[in-house]
């Protein structure tokens, strides 16, 4: 499928070939939550269906999933087109979707939710200006100082040492490379195919199953980011102990200030593996793109993972919401 005809309007099959226009409708914006790339959604959708088109000058990304369509993003572009975009999809939504629970739009910054609503407010009250749409707030991206990560000082990190000074007794014949998609590729599936293996052994029985779920479009998303990795904006750093890697990491540039992780996996029984990574990490981007702070993404609802993410001790937690019209 390579068009999606909805109200005359013409929705695009999402490949790399959007990547241009795409980012050139996300320089017109600046926030610091990571699903604002190119790279992200693209990596993302590679086990579902993306369709996009420029409607009320912004740029709007769908997915079809299941026979119904709903935005991974909200529009983007400059904030007087924006307003309108955000009506002209939720018609589009709603007339091709069975019901318009399922017309929704994802992912949405505070700062683009702030516009919507003043925008909504015009003439009318905040109270009156929402009972045509639900703003529910979803998950919240952990950002950190990226020195912070760096630097690791004080108490709050003294754990956070620990484990990497251990590692660097452990394993003093580590050594990092920069990722080369050629040379590293087969052994990066080997190693998270290790991971997923490993987790589910010490993972209550109960819980294997969700999980599961998850790493199937994982699997899907690191495949397609090692395939088209030199076509994307993308950088990453592997460890290798005793020549076997046992660590990737790759992430990329959000904004001027932010930089992302957008994936990390170590082998489950290096210890101190991936609080190593984490930090020789941090420096690569510092290094590579001036960045000043570091955006790990979410948590996905797990307890687990965010209680790692809050003991790196974030500098700030940004909230994203999803908008339904009612």
């Amino acid at each position: 499928m390579s068009t999606l005809t909805i109200n005359n309007i013409s929705l695009k099959h999402f490949d790399l070939r959007a990547k241009e226009l795409m980012q050139s409708y996300l320089k017109l914006i600046n926030v610091d939550i990571s699903d604002y790339t190119f790279s992200q959604n693209y990596i993302w959708l590679s086990n579902a269906t993306g369709f996009y088109s420029i409607i009320d000058d912004t740029f709007c990304l769908f997915i079809l999933n299941g026979g119904e369509i709903s935005m991974l993003l909200p529009p983007l572009g400059k904030k007087e087109n924006v307003h309108k975009a955000i009506l002209s999809c939720f018609e589009i939504m709603n007339t091709h979707n069975t019901n318009r629970y399922y017309s929704k739009i994802e992912y949405v910054h505070e700062q683009i939710l702030e516009g919507f609503v003043n925008y909504l407010e015009e003439g009318t009250v905040i109270f009156e200006a929402l009972e045509d749409f639900l703003i529910e707030k979803k998950l919240v991206d952990y950002i950190y100082k990226i020195d912070d990560l760096i630097e690791l000082k004080g108490d709050a990190y003294k754990s956070k040492r620990n484990e990497i000074n251990r590692f660097k007794n452990a394993y003093p014949n580590h050594k990092i490379e920069v990722l080369d998609k050629q040379k590293h590729t087969s052994q990066i599936v080997g190693l998270f195919n290790k991971w997923v293996s490993d987790r589910t052994k010490y993972m209550p029985k109960e819980e294997v199953e969700n999980f599961m779920d998850g790493i199937y479009f994982e699997r899907f998303a690191i495949k397609r980011l090692l395939n088209d990795y030199d076509k994307l904006d993308v950088i990453g750093i592997v460890i290798y102990i005793d020549d076997e890697l046992k660590g990737f990491t790759v992430g990329e540039k959000i904004n001027e200030k932010t930089s992302s992780v957008i994936i990390e996996k170590t082998d489950f029984e290096v210890l101190g593996c991936a609080q190593f990574i984490f930090r020789e990490f941090s420096k690569y981007l510092k290094n590579e793109y001036g960045s000043h702070y570091i955006n790990v993404g979410d948590d996905m609802g797990f307890e687990n993972l965010k209680k790692v993410k809050m003991s790196y001790r974030p500098d700030k937690l940004v909230p994203k919401y999803t908008i339904y019209q009612k």
